[in-house]
């Protein structure tokens, strides 16, 4: 039955964290493949990827994302996420062109502007979100959105109700962003019931708690029939002090976890018929 059955999102890389951070962290397309590889073997549903440069800061430039989901692609069968927020103050075809040449199952649909990291501002603009539901829908590429703080839902409900989006929406509620609700079980409860009022059992979602707020986020999600994100875009660490050796270990957690409340991580064909994804092959450039 479905509801035993849990979406494990791994986000290995990220946009942030760098080498200095931890040792461990995949950052060139190899690295990220054989990282997400090893994940998918260890029991993923999802790989949520983003992409460096060769200084290994933030990109969104097409082609390292297109090796990197070359070299997931040849050697297993997990569902591909690429982000459209890989960068501050991109040009809004340059987000968006990852997913729109390389057909991904999924890609992120930050759904709202918002202050991060108390330091500048993360734009999502009306315009933006607009297009960015339009070229989704046209690609065949399912949306997830990212729900930093409940004003974000009633973006997605607006473009549901303007005929742009379509479908039973999958929301992912990211918690503790600094400029976004913190990583508390009650804010995971408030956001998840703000759903429901409006939408019923007729959307699915996922959590994940940044820093510190990783596992209390994991579990309550677990325990709320939810799905899981984990890796280290959101949390270097294991436990407090112990920097995570691989992804693969916050995988196995989530595992173990689940396990204990009979339930089982989702395959990678589970996991598409749970959201209806469509598996596509890349355009040409």
């Amino acid at each position: 039955m479905s509801e035993n059955k849990v979406i494990l999102t791994v986000a290995c890389t990220g946009a942030w964290p760098q080498k200095s951070d931890t040792p461990w962290i995949p950052l060139t397309p190899r690295e990220q493949a054989d990282d997400i590889v090893r994940c998918w073997e260890a029991g993923a549903s999802i790989a949520h990827i983003h992409v460096r440069d060769d200084n290994h800061q933030a990109s969104m430039n097409v082609d390292p994302f297109a090796e990197t989901v070359r070299r997931v692609r040849d050697r297993c069968d997990i569902v591909i996420n690429l982000t459209t927020s890989g960068g501050l103050g991109l040009d809004d075809e340059i987000r968006m062109k990852p997913f729109q040449q390389l057909r991904p199952e999924m890609a992120s649909f930050d759904a709202g502007t918002m202050n991060w990291a108390h330091s500048t501002v993360f734009e999502n603009s009306p315009r933006f979100l607009e297009k960015l539901a339009t070229s989704m829908r046209a690609c065949q590429v399912k949306p997830e959105f990212e729900i930093f703080d409940a004003g974000m839902i009633y973006n997605v409900l607006y473009y549901m109700k303007k005929g742009l989006i379509q479908g039973p929406p999958h929301f992912q509620y990211v918690l503790g962003a600094p400029g976004g609700m913190t990583a508390k079980v009650r804010n995971l409860m408030f956001l998840l019931e703000t759903c429901k009022h409006h939408l019923g059992d007729n959307f699915t979602w996922s959590a994940l708690g940044i820093g510190r707020g990783h596992l209390p986020i994991m579990f309550a999600a677990l325990a709320l029939d939810g799905h899981v994100r984990v890796g280290m875009e959101d949390n270097i660490f294991y436990r407090k002090g112990e920097l995570a050796q691989s992804n693969t270990w916050f995988v196995n957690r989530v595992k173990r976890a689940a396990a204990e409340m009979d339930k089982a991580v989702a395959t990678p064909e589970e996991t598409r018929a749970m959201l209806g994804l469509t598996r596509q092959s890349p355009v040409s450039a």
